[in-house]
């Protein structure tokens, strides 16, 4: 017979990598430009997802963009100087729409079947993100006799925030226009190996108590490391609450890259809420015994949002106090060379990273999840499909169940998310590498090989 968590354990391991194609190598060679002064539209497709498709539509018209929810359908198009009309019908196929003209001078565009009222789920389009204006990130190249407090005052610099062991700084001037003067400035500095913009990644929002729902104790208990390698899951997040006393052997003390904030007893972070699902997911991977600990980085404070600085910072710190799997529930639209340098050296260390592939249900890369350095993690909802919120673009790499229920203080908390879609994932890895007795560097292949055998359904788990 099998047990509630192989029946669980079959139903997400049944969905994992399911993303991973040819989608991104075609990416670069794909474009789609609506003008909109002449109303004419040129497109050269090879196999793009309807979504995507209205995703560019709506970024570049302005329009709002509504399709029928369960609609799937592979785009593939070239044409040349088409009227809008034409357009439509080329790429959309067999589908019917609707353009309809609104009060203020926008339009709407409807995509259904059959009627124009099932066409209820607003096209989300995301527009580039902008760096920080009077930020840059300032790497200089091992050995360089240079110090970083001479050249941010030739600069006219502050530092707030600083990695020495990987010779890279946060620099912030006076205004934007400071920043791109020392960017040619810096550009011309034999000492300097990169330059870099800084981005802002939104903290993700706290989790609020659910009395509806309905979570029992957690029963997990702390086994010896009996294998030549200890597990340990670095989490940049949020600030996290010390944990119950019965779990506080699961934590190595945390870390911080900013400063620390006065914690809301009644309120439970998001951090807080990634521990809980880490520890309750290890305790289904390893029948309720692990060696794992969970590493907390607080890479957010009080602020309403960190930067990719800090998130390269908070990962640095992970690894550098033991971390050797790496969760991120977190994310933005920010692409940092820097960011992904960071990641890049980490994952040749053979530390597996996981990352959440944003909450926006568009074909859009968030980042970090979109490195491939990284496991970028997507969220099933509870009968095991795709999540309606959840980002479905090619970058995806896997998807896990993005609801999770906890008890902190004897009160039940919900939350809901790619976020916590990650932390099953990591978790999950890290599980399976601790029960078999194996280093980190084996978590992702053996969350791999997971999928090549998944438990047979019988009469008796129906």
């Amino acid at each position: 017979m099998r047990t509630t968590f192989q029946r669980w354990l079959g139903l997400v391991l049944l969905g994992v990598f399911f993303y991973c194609g040819t989608g991104a190598l075609l990416a670069a060679a794909n474009s789609l430009a609506w003008h909109q002064k002449d109303g004419r539209v040129d497109a050269n497709i090879t196999s793009w997802d309807i979504a995507k498709v209205l995703e560019t539509i709506a970024a570049d018209t302005g329009w709002q963009i509504y399709v029928e929810p369960d609609i799937q359908l592979n785009v593939s198009a070239k044409f040349k100087s088409l009227s809008s009309g034409d357009a439509l019908r080329s790429l959309l196929g067999n589908l019917n729409f609707a353009v309809v003209p609104q009060k203020n001078g926008s339009q709407r565009l409807y995509v259904f079947r059959t009627t124009q009222s099932q066409a209820t789920r607003l096209i989300v389009a995301r527009k580039p993100a902008k760096p920080i204006p009077n930020e840059l990130v300032v790497t200089l190249k091992p050995g360089s006799k240079t110090k970083i407090e001479d050249l941010a005052r030739s600069l006219g610099a502050k530092i707030v925030g600083r990695m020495d062991d990987k010779n890279a700084y946060r620099l912030q001037f006076d205004d934007e226009a400071a920043a791109n003067a020392a960017r040619s400035e810096l550009a011309d500095n034999p000492d300097v190996q990169s330059v870099d913009s800084n981005f802002n990644v939104a903290r993700p929002p706290d989790v609020n108590y659910s009395p509806t729902s309905a979570a029992s104790d957690l029963q997990l208990k702390p086994k010896s490391n009996d294998g030549n390698c200890q597990l340990v899951i670095g989490m940049p997040d949020t600030t996290m609450q010390p944990p119950p006393t019965n779990l506080a052997n699961f934590f190595l003390p945390s870390l911080s890259v900013v400063p620390s904030s006065p914690l809301n007893p009644a309120q439970v972070t998001h951090g807080t809420a990634m521990a809980e699902t880490m520890l309750g997911v290890l305790g289904k991977v390893t029948g309720g015994s692990t060696s794992v600990k969970i590493l907390p980085v607080d890479i957010y404070g009080s602020g309403e949002s960190t930067t990719t600085f800090d998130v390269a910072n908070g990962v640095i710190k992970a690894v550098n106090g033991g971390a050797n799997v790496i969760s991120m529930s977190l994310g933005s639209d920010g692409d940092s060379p820097f960011l992904h340098n960071i990641l890049t050296q980490v994952s040749n260390q053979g530390i597996p990273i996981f990352a959440a592939a944003g909450n926006t249900p568009v074909t859009t890369p968030t980042y970090p999840a979109a490195y491939p350095e990284v496991v970028a993690v997507t969220a099933s909802d509870r009968s095991g499909n795709l999540a309606s919120y959840a980002n479905h673009g090619s970058f995806v790499d896997m998807i896990a169940p993005g609801d999770t229920t906890f008890k902190y203080n004897n009160q039940t908390y919900f939350a809901q998310g790619t976020s916590a879609a990650t932390a099953y994932a990591a978790a999950m890895a890290a599980g399976l590498a601790d029960t078999a007795h194996a280093c980190a560097d084996q978590a992702l292949p053996l969350l791999r090989n997971s999928l090549k055998a998944p438990p047979t359904p019988t009469a008796s788990a129906k």
